[in-house]
Parts: C-alpha cells; sequence; structure tokens
C-alpha cells in the first residue's frame, strides 16, 4: 500500500474518533451492542445529511486568496513605494535622499512581509473556525438521531 492512502486512511480514522470522541453513548433501553453498532451507523449518516459535514470526509484546507507577492514575499511596489517615502524623509531630515530612500524601501519591503504573513494567518483561522462549527453541528445532529432512538448521549 503507497503511502498516501495510509495517511489518508489515518486521517480520516482520526477526525472520525475526534468528532465522536467528546461523544458517549449509552444504550438506555438495553439495546445490544449490535443494535448500537447499527443505530450509530445510521445516525452517523443522517447526521452528515443534515449538517453538511462528513468527518471521514473533512473539506480541503481552502487556499487564501494571496495577495500578489513578490519573490521576497512582498507586495508589488512596496519597495518602491518606501523609496520615495524614505528620501523624501531622508532630503528633508538629513539632507541624503538617497540613503533615506534604501533605508524607507527596506522598511517598506519588512511590513508587507508582516502585513501578508498576518492576512494568510488569518484565513487559516477562518477556516479551521468554520471546520470546528461544522464539526459541531454534526455531533449535535448526530446525539439528536442517537437520542430519538432512545440513548443516552453525553
Amino acid at each position: 500500500m503507497s503511502p498516501k492512502p495510509l495517511w489518508t486512511l489515518a486521517l480520516a480514522t482520526a477526525m472520525i474518533s475526534a468528532a465522536s470522541a467528546q461523544q458517549f453513548v449509552y444504550p438506555a433501553k438495553g439495546q445490544s451492542p449490535q443494535q448500537q453498532k447499527s443505530d450509530e451507523a445510521a445516525c452517523y449518516t443522517w447526521a452528515v445529511q443534515q449538517s453538511g459535514f462528513d468527518p471521514a470526509k473533512p473539506p480541503p484546507a481552502p487556499a487564501a486568496a494571496k495577495p500578489p507577492t513578490t519573490a521576497t514575499g512582498t507586495t508589488p511596489g512596496a519597495g518602491a513605494r518606501g523609496a520615495v517615502r524614505g528620501a523624501v524623509v531622508g532630503e528633508v531630515v538629513g539632507g541624503d535622499a538617497g540613503a533615506g530612500a534604501a533605508a524607507g524601501a527596506a522598511v517598506a519591503r519588512s511590513q508587507s512581509r508582516r502585513q501578508n504573513a498576518a492576512a494568510a494567518q488569518q484565513g487559516q483561522q477562518q477556516a479551521q473556525a468554520a471546520t470546528q462549527q461544522q464539526q459541531a453541528a454534526f455531533a449535535k445532529a448526530r446525539a439528536a438521531c442517537l437520542e430519538g432512538r432512545g440513548y443516552t448521549v453525553k
């Protein structure tokens, strides 16, 4: 077996156990272990239909809309804009527009990298929060189904 299917299987198993790890199911009406497995499978399917989320098939991580960047990770034009600002300040303050331009370009590129990294991190956090909400909806639907079939779910 190649590494990719093993990795996929491990991820799916982890997601299923993560989704149901927070829930304990007790057969309150004396259901047999076979009946409980059957009911849990049926409620899993129903919860997927209701929530639109399948823990065994998590949605792919959305590719965050990245702003266009150069090879250094900065937004195009950041260095030029910084150089212009630096030249003006350098000329006014110290009489050396060249040194000011170099410093302004470096500062602008650094700031652009930080802003781009922060935007990417924010996009990842939003995607993670959306996945957590979907997992919670799935768990709630699964619990409702199991409780309707006579199980206690905690």
